[in-house]
């Protein structure tokens, strides 16, 4: 699979901070254009948010709920569990980062377009999503503060810009929402190159404060492929965990491609604004394992989708009519759901 153009871009941005990083003057100023451009983010993110569309979404509360569990439970247990691979497979720097990783929310955008190829429920996809990212905002500060602690420097204060930074400008989205849901929508494609360069430089300003502290000096190209190895490892136990977990679970084949697809994810757009406030200057380095599971979960979830996609009509529809019939929870979503016309996501709301 090609890499993502959008990939490209942040690994360009890298680059970039590798050869001219922000110093001095231009850090401090950088720092607080970064600052402006969260708030800005996570507003765009509120006012995008259809109320409406997440309490109709509702009805699917064992989908949403078993989403839930994958990313803000199942994973954070497998990021413990790698606590005793320090040091022996895991670099002790890398290990924080790692962890990280694990407490965030799903995506939102690529989460709907894998669900969508594969012809699962996309619209209980969205509102997965949606909820995940909506939920993050709270758990993820929690989960790092309990289980990174002094690690990553979280602590009461960075709680505190977390609510201030994130959850007061997403709050105030949602507010407004009324009001300037007509300019958003009018201006969608415009916004969503505001969001994707905000995060850019949320990037830049991240590494250029790594490069002051030699990350690239801490962390060799051995770690860096064990790094690799180990995420390539936990997305495999997720997506067969979700797998497994939303069969036993007796949903039926279009809500299983969802709870696939949106609980094994990791969201890059809001893990970016995040650490820059939870790590401080130390997020150059926490942000790198999320930079390295992104494009992976990219590649792999589209060889997924496309291979579900080529099942025969015939396979798929047995399998549907069976599932209803037989295993489809009271409430549930079935086929029905899944072939509902699609809306697409917020554009910029998660880029891949």
């Amino acid at each position: 699979m090609p890499v993502d153009p959008y990939i490209a871009a942040l690994l360009a941005t890298v680059a970039f901070a590798a050869l001219l990083p922000a110093t001095g003057t231009a850090a401090h100023t950088a720092s607080h254009a970064t600052n402006g451009a969260v708030a800005l983010l996570f507003f765009l993110y509120g006012a995008r948010l259809s109320t409406g569309e997440a309490l109709t979404g509702l009805r699917h509360w064992r989908l949403h709920l078993t989403v839930l569990a994958a990313t803000f439970v199942a994973f954070p247990l497998l990021g413990l569990a790698a606590r005793g691979l320090v040091p022996y497979v895991l670099a002790p720097q890398l290990y924080p980062g790692f962890l990280f990783l694990c407490v965030l929310p799903s995506t939102i955008q690529s989460s709907i377009a894998f669900t969508s190829i594969a012809r699962g429920n996309v619209a209980a996809a969205i509102c997965a999503g949606s909820f995940s990212s909506l939920a993050g905002i709270v758990l993820t500060p929690l989960l790092a503060a309990a289980l990174i602690g002094g690690d990553s420097g979280v602590d009461a204060h960075a709680l505190l810009d977390i609510s201030l930074q994130l959850l007061a400008p997403f709050v105030a989205g949602q507010v407004l929402r009324r009001w300037i849901n007509g300019f958003l929508t009018r201006h969608r494609k415009v916004l969503g190159y505001v969001d994707r360069g905000s995060i850019l430089l949320v990037v830049y300003t991240a590494f250029s404060a790594g490069m002051a502290e030699g990350i690239w000096h801490k962390v060799p190209v051995p770690r860096l492929a064990e790094l690799l190895a180990l995420e390539a490892l936990l997305l495999a136990l997720m997506l067969g965990l979700t797998s497994f977990g939303a069969r036993r679970l007796g949903f039926g084949r279009a809500d299983r491609i969802t709870i696939v697809f949106a609980g094994s994810k990791k969201s890059l757009a809001s893990g970016l604004p995040m650490a820059t406030v939870l790590f401080g200057s130390g997020a150059g380095l926490a942000v790198l394992p999320l930079m390295l599971f992104h494009q992976m979960q990219l590649m792999v979830c589209a060889v997924i989708a496309k291979r579900w996609a080529r099942q025969p009509d015939a396979e798929v529809a047995w399998r549907d009519d069976r599932d209803d019939d037989a295993t489809r929870p009271a409430g549930g979503a079935g086929p029905a759901d899944a072939a509902a016309p699609w809306r697409p996501a917020p554009a910029g709301a998660e880029r891949g």
